[in-house]
């Protein structure tokens, strides 16, 4: 076993979606965009007075995640994915039961 007395040496940790090397530029922006979608949606969706961002915000993120789960291409972008798909619906959801997507 000569490979286990060499250390591993690993760079100074960044941020990435692409697990397997390649880039993947339009993936990993849907899959940031459905987050912060889902994200805003969740949040809003529990304010009676902010339902109509609650509710486009939701629909966009969650039509836009499912587009977003269909392309992805690493793992970790589906779990960003899903993540954001499920807030967006929680927020949609609260957003049309306070009063929907018109003012």
């Amino acid at each position: 076993m000569p490979d286990a007395s060499r250390s591993t040496r690993r760079g100074p940790f960044r941020f990435a979606l692409n697990s397997d090397g390649r880039p993947h530029l339009i993936e990993d922006v849907l899959s940031v965009g459905t987050l912060i979608c889902g994200l805003v949606a969740f949040a809003t969706g529990f304010m009676p007075g902010m339902h109509v961002l609650a509710s486009w915000a939701g629909a966009v993120g969650f039509v836009g995640g499912l587009y977003s789960q269909y392309v992805s291409a690493t793992t970790r972008e589906r779990a960003l994915n899903i993540v954001g798909i499920v807030a967006s619906f929680v927020g949609v959801a609260f957003g049309i039961h306070h009063g929907g997507f018109l003012p």
